[in-house]
């Protein structure tokens, strides 16, 4: 049976009120974990208000060595 680990981060926009994603270093973000072996299983924005955000929420998993 495959086992697995999973790993959570919190990528938190900048901003005053929130909500302003900087996506260049979102994806760079994104990318070094993705070469660590790490797949994102899912994203979650927690809203703050009008639509902004106040954190992004990414759950990843790998295979267990």
């Amino acid at each position: 049976m495959e086992k697995f680990e999973y790993k959570t981060i919190t990528y938190d926009p900048k901003g005053f009120w929130g909500g302003a994603v900087d996506v260049s270093q979102f994806d760079n973000e994104l990318n070094l974990l993705g070469n660590d072996g790490w797949e994102l299983v899912s994203g979650i924005s927690t809203t703050q208000s009008y639509g902004s955000s106040k954190s992004i929420v990414c759950i990843f998993k790998r295979r267990k060595a």
